[in-house]
């Protein structure tokens, strides 16, 4: 039986916020973003009417990232198909498809100098090819217009269209990232229209196309320890290659309440044991979102 560091305990309630749950912890607060850099990147999305998820996503690294001069892109709308219990991208049905956006994304990224990006979508359910050929010829002029930028693209579930996931994987980016969000035992509450064990192949579908695979995990939820080992047992024989684990944060109160919020001494634990498990590179901290410090796993 495996035998546990000493943790410190899990955040207590400290009063109530705007949305009637505990407050948060001192080690999630962050600084709202200024600076002329964050000013910059605000003005380069604006000017070119880009969606981030940074902001869709309410991320709260966004202060940070911006203000390095880097950001995350959200292509083919911010109207997702999927309704994601504890998701703060808007749901619905979109009207959005611009093939003009690969050019646009590409541009900003070259304005912005940025030397890796992140590109990301909603899910587009409702088109024959997932998105896919938008999703292919955004990262073809990206690394036209920008030779020397790397780039990591966080996937959506392709929902078993392995034709399109080829399609998406394929123009030459460096990492390819799909998010399980949370353990198995959580699926149907958190993902109600994904499929843990569809999920995991298209990680190892990706892995066997001969890609550097990602994926990103939310503590909090109510999830266990032995399940989130179990977890990690499944992305490593999987084929994953990197695995980011964050905190769980309630958008509104229409998403799924915090359950509680992890200690960093966890998070440090989960690291190591990800890694023990024979995940190559695992980032793990209260703060840590899926592209935070992406720049890193590149040469994993």
């Amino acid at each position: 039986m495996m035998t546990l560091p000493v943790i410190q305990p899990n955040a207590k309630p400290e009063g109530l916020n705007a949305l009637g749950q505990p407050r948060k912890p001192n080690w999630l607060r962050v600084k709202l973003p200024v600076g002329k850099e964050y000013a910059k990147v605000r003005n380069i999305v604006d000017e070119y009417k880009l969606h981030t998820i940074c902001e869709s996503g309410n991320c709260p690294n966004m202060g940070e990232c911006w203000g390095a001069g880097t950001a995350t892109f959200m292509i083919l709308g911010n109207v997702c198909t999927r309704s994601c219990s504890f998701c703060a991208v808007a749901t619905g049905r979109p009207n959005e498809y611009d093939e003009d956006e690969p050019r646009r994304v590409a541009e900003a990224i070259q304005l912005m100098g940025v030397k890796h990006a992140v590109i990301t979508s909603v899910n587009r359910d409702e088109l024959k090819d997932r998105g896919a050929a938008i999703w292919h010829e955004t990262v073809k002029q990206v690394k036209l217009m920008s030779p020397t930028t790397t780039i990591e693209t966080l996937i959506p579930d392709v929902k078993g269209t392995w034709d399109a996931l080829i399609t998406m994987i394929s123009p030459g980016q460096e990492v390819v990232s799909h998010n399980m969000e949370t353990v198995k035992e959580l699926y149907r509450r958190v993902r109600p229209q994904a499929k843990y064990d569809r999920s995991l192949e298209q990680i190892r579908r990706t892995k066997e196309y001969g890609q550097r695979t990602k994926t990103g995990i939310m503590l909090g939820l109510g999830e266990t320890r032995e399940q989130v080992y179990q977890a990690m047992d499944d992305l490593a024989a999987n084929g994953c290659d990197i695995l980011t684990l964050g905190q769980y944060l309630q958008p509104t109160k229409m998403h799924l309440e915090v359950a509680e919020f992890i200690h960093p001494d966890l998070f440090d634990h989960y690291r190591e044991e990800g890694l023990r498990r024979g995940i190559k590179y695992v980032e793990s901290g209260p703060l840590v979102r899926s592209s935070y410090h992406a720049e890193r796993h590149v040469n994993v």
